[in-house]
């Protein structure tokens, strides 16, 4: 069975306009310490796509190298950690709120740089069979629509002040998505995509919660890949994903972090079976 992974991680945007963030680095080495110490991938199955190269160029293509390279049997792993929001559904798959989540690479501008949910769902149907994929989203696809990030100054006169991973629409965005139907948000979501085999997801917060850029320990991370890591590390990988899933909220709760992680699986996966047997 071979093993892949993509990281990604955005802290500097390209834009002037947009909020940077400070723990996305620090989430990139955190995961890649676990992928190798915990599930066994070698550093030459990891690939890492950090700020001005975390094109939306360059995500795709890495995207498809996962995908072409896949066969039966094998396990991929996608890690995406910087901003998230939503833009105006135009294809009509999203019946309920007509809205398509999307993340936000480094060159992202509201003209069509960035990444929707359905360019995910369509990448993720090409691949084989019997190949276990595993995606993690540690940024917010959540909040209400005209839920701002904190204001630049504010950010600025305190260094260690959590911030929020929302990246929100410009005012023509909001105007088409809140006035002309009345529109509400949700959770990300590789849609049909997820309702196949062995396709697994993780989400930093619920759809009415914002992810969080965190300073935990004297360093930023995101509140999420902060707790996921560190109880892979703890338990040596030793533990299920419900296991996992329920250690991390706890944290999250215990941290006072106003988020709920949410885990995707198909009905009849082993969301009991231990990532490392021993």
């Amino acid at each position: 069975m071979a093993k892949r992974a993509l990281l990604v991680g955005i802290n500097d945007y390209k834009d002037p306009n947009i909020n940077d963030l400070k723990g996305c680095e620090n989430d990139l080495k955190s995961m890649r310490k676990v992928l190798m110490n915990c599930f066994g991938f070698e550093p030459e199955d990891i690939r890492v796509l950090l700020n001005d190269r975390a094109t939306k160029c360059n995500i795709m293509e890495r995207i498809d190298w996962l995908i072409r390279t896949a066969k039966s049997g094998d396990y991929i792993f996608l890690h995406f950690s910087g901003h998230g929001s939503q833009i105006r559904d135009r294809n009509g798959d999203e019946l309920e709120d007509h809205l398509d989540e999307i993340i936000c690479p480094y060159d992202m501008d509201w003209g069509g740089t960035y990444i929707v949910d359905d360019e995910l769902d369509q990448a993720f149907r090409n691949l084989p069979e019997k190949v276990l994929l595993e995606a993690v989203f540690d940024s917010c696809h959540s909040g209400t629509i005209t839920k701002a990030l904190l204001p630049p100054d504010e950010l600025r006169d305190n260094n260690d002040t959590p911030r929020n991973r929302f990246l929100e629409p410009p005012f023509d965005i909001i105007f088409r998505s809140d006035v002309e139907r009345g529109l509400s948000v949700r959770g990300f979501a590789l849609k049909s995509a997820m309702q196949a085999l062995n396709h697994v997801l993780w989400s930093a917060c619920k759809d009415n919660q914002s992810a969080t850029d965190a300073y935990i320990d004297g360093r930023f991370h995101g509140a999420f890949t902060n707790y996921f890591c560190g109880h892979m590390e703890a338990t040596g990988g030793r533990i299920s994903r419900l296991g996992l899933f329920r250690r991390i909220s706890a944290s999250l709760l215990h941290g006072g972090y106003s988020q709920t992680p949410q885990l995707s699986v198909p009905e009849d996966f082993g969301i009991r079976q231990s990532y490392v047997s021993d």
